[in-house]
């Protein structure tokens, strides 16, 4: 009887608080929802401060409107198991924890609208695993963080207009169609609503692509408001994102060197791709769409330029498969996907009967079950097969390009023998043309071979055959393209044909540009130097030449104006005396300047005349 009434009494006292409504709000009960009552709070009075600690535990929706609440505190809710809606709208709220929504389990849909929030803790979404709806516009939001961004992955209804954004991570438009890569069967099925109008946006690459969508149309995503404009730079300043034109924005673009690759068991093999784009896009690998690849090296030569290699050693049937290289901007992302099949058997080897000799057996093998059987081929092997030894190449002198001596392939695929009488089979001529730092091409000639049949190149730098590298051909086709190399470093290639006579296959080494190019410089510079100095030397003469004789000129001509100036003197008759001496009948005396001119004029006209008197004589010498 006692725990009837104990029951009772709880009962009672849990229906009082199940139907207590807050003094400044307003509590409403609309209809059954699966046999439970729907009940609405409403808490709009203007003297409200704080956020209301009594609401019924059984609220669906809560709204708090138009109060003087600044803060919502943590684990404000937290009672609040069944609440569904929450708007917290047109308030003065500045803060909100972290916590604040903590244990909101059921919540579908929350509005902050019309306050003054500026930073929102994105974290807390991890608490509502159901929302589908936020709606933040008319705050002071400028960032979302890339933290945010797998939390907004199941919003469909997103509204950040009328804050403060000026730039947005080109990750956040990934999650949406048409840039997330999913199939367009599977983006009709759900629309996704975004508001992002009046906002101060920075038109770059950055926001690339949601100037992109601006432009689509009927995408999975729909913008509330296509007329976003540009607030920044100036010289972009109010045009809409879909006359917007952006300079130095390129999506990415990847080449590989290969599409199919096929490789011997237990090889190493180099996967190459490069990617153009602006910015300068990054790369990494990944296997059949899985988790990134390591054991790469990737370099940027320049900007927007940018190659990657993945290395794989030793490769086993596990290694077959789809390998994609990914490039990635801020204006988009490409990628391209490169084929790899593992050819061969598995080998045991038992101690030979002789020194010279190894005897390969059979060996029966599973294959494993997670490789497809598209990627691996597989050759049989006869039931014994004797290898003799292979001989060491000697080292020869360096230089450019020279035939060395052939030496035995060091792999015989299963089926195949030597065949000496065949002497009309075999490739020849090999040749190296177009080496430059890290690449080169081989040629060659194939006598009596079908145009399909496989040919094999290998080669390696020289005297390191551990780390040789396989590329494969067909005898028709005449030439090769290998690369890779190191610059200024000695290379052997050996070629390896199929049904070709002799049991040897033919070699050749070369040397890749690089530290010969540097002397073939430094060569022409010092030719250039030994031309120019006679020239510099015979200009230097020339110039003094010149120089010394202007002075001597001007010496002479000094030298020449002095005596030049001739002192004219007049003969006059002296008067006879007694006395005087009777040969001493003319006088000299110094004439003025211009009695000088004068005779110096009249020199020309009477130089022939002579004139003479009884009583004087006259005499003009200039």
């Amino acid at each position: 009887m006692h725990h009837f009434l104990y029951v009772h009494a709880f009962l009672c006292c849990l229906s009082v608080a199940r139907s207590f409504c807050p003094s400044q709000c307003s509590c409403v009960v609309h209809g059954q929802i699966d046999g439970v009552g729907s009940r609405s709070v409403l808490c709009s009075d203007p003297d409200m401060s704080d956020i209301p600690l009594n609401v019924p535990v059984d609220t669906v929706k809560l709204r708090i409107e138009k109060t003087a609440t600044r803060r919502i505190p943590t684990e404000a809710f937290y009672y609040l198991v069944e609440l569904r809606y929450l708007w917290i709208t047109y308030n003065s709220i500045t803060s909100v924890d972290t916590g604040s929504f903590y244990n909101l389990k059921v919540l579908h849909e929350l509005r902050l609208d019309g306050n003054m929030i500026s930073i929102f803790p994105w974290e807390s979404l991890k608490e509502m695993p159901r929302l589908r709806t936020l709606d933040l516009h008319n705050n002071r939001i400028s960032n979302i963080p890339t933290e945010a961004i797998p939390l907004l992955l199941n919003i469909t209804y997103l509204d950040l207009s009328s804050n403060k954004l000026v730039t947005i991570s080109s990750n956040l438009m990934d999650i949406w169609p048409p840039f997330n890569g999913a199939p367009a069967s599977a983006n009709t099925a759900q629309k996704v609503v975004l508001g992002l109008q009046d906002n101060p946006w920075f038109c770059d690459c950055k926001i690339s692509k949601l100037m992109e969508l601006s432009k689509m149309t009927d995408t999975p995503v729909v913008l509330m408001d296509v007329s976003l404009t540009c607030a920044e730079p100036e010289n972009l300043a109010g045009v809409l994102f879909q006359r917007a034109e952006l300079d130095n924005c390129v999506k990415p673009s990847v080449m590989t060197s290969a599409t199919k690759i096929t490789s011997s068991l237990g090889s190493n093999v180099l996967l190459r791709c490069d990617a153009t784009g602006f910015p300068t896009p990054t790369l990494y690998w990944a296997k059949s769409g899985r988790s990134p690849v390591n054991n790469t090296v990737q370099e940027s030569p320049g900007a927007g330029i940018r190659w990657s290699i993945l290395s794989l050693y030793g490769i086993m049937y596990k290694d077959a498969g789809n390998y994609s290289c990914k490039a990635k901007n801020v204006a988009g992302n490409a990628e391209a996907t490169i084929s790899l099949s593992v050819a061969g058997t598995i080998r045991t080897t038992r101690p030979p009967l002789s020194p010279s000799a190894e005897t390969i057996r059979d060996t029966t093998f599973t294959l494993p079950t997670d490789i497809p059987d598209s990627a691996i081929t597989t050759s049989a092997l006869p039931k014994t097969t004797t290898l003799s030894p292979i001989p060491r190449k000697p080292k020869s002198t360096p230089h450019n390009v020279q035939n060395s001596p052939s030496r035995q392939g060091k792999i015989i695929q299963g089926g195949e023998t030597s065949k000496n009488g065949k002497a009309s089979k075999s490739v020849k001529d090999l040749k190296i043309v177009e080496e430059t730092a890290d690449t080169a091409v081989l040629l060659w000639t194939a006598d009596g071979l079908a145009n399909d049949a496989p040919v094999k190149v290998v080669y390696s730098p020289y005297g390191e055959d551990d780390t040789e590298r396989t590329v494969e051909s067909s005898a028709g086709s005449g030439k090769v393209f290998m690369e890779g190399l190191s610059s200024g470093k000695r290379y052997s290639v050996c070629l390896v044909a199929k049904g070709s006579a002799g049991g040897t296959d033919p070699c050749i080494d070369f040397d890749t540009l690089g530290n010969k190019g540097s002397q073939l410089f430094i060569i022409i510079s010092v030719i250039a130097c030994a031309l120019a100095l006679p020239l510099i030397a015979m200009l230097v003469y020339k110039i003094l030449a010149l120089y010394c004789k202007g002075r001597s000129t001007s010496l002479d001509e000094e030298e020449l104006e002095k005596e030049s100036y001739v002192k004219f003197e007049t003969i006059t008759m002296k008067q006879r005396t007694l006395n005087a001496h009777p040969t001493e009948l003319w006088a000299r005396r110094h004439t003025r300047e211009s009695e000088r001119m004068l005779l110096c004029s009249r020199s020309s006209i009477d130089s022939q005349m002579t004139y003479k008197s009884d009583s004087s004589r006259s005499e003009y010498l200039c």
